[in-house]
């Protein structure tokens, strides 16, 4: 009896070219988000004077020890 094929795999080259627009906006969504979470304070908001950034993500600035008050 003879023991069984085992398939082979092959890591994949990814293309740098292919590569950098994804590395590119995963960084982009990664400083809006950033900014939204622990510097938007209101008074300095890019929607003005409005505190509604502030307060909709104020418990993850808590949990993520962004200080706020």
């Amino acid at each position: 009896m003879s023991a069984p094929a085992v398939p082979t795999t092959r890591p994949v080259a990814i293309p740098a070219s292919e590569a950098l627009p994804w590395l590119i906006g995963a960084v982009v969504i990664g400083l809006l988000l950033y900014y939204f979470i622990g510097i938007d304070e209101g008074a300095t908001s890019v929607f003005g004077n409005s505190m509604v950034v502030h307060e909709f993500v104020h418990d993850a600035r808590h949990f993520l020890s962004f200080p706020c008050h």
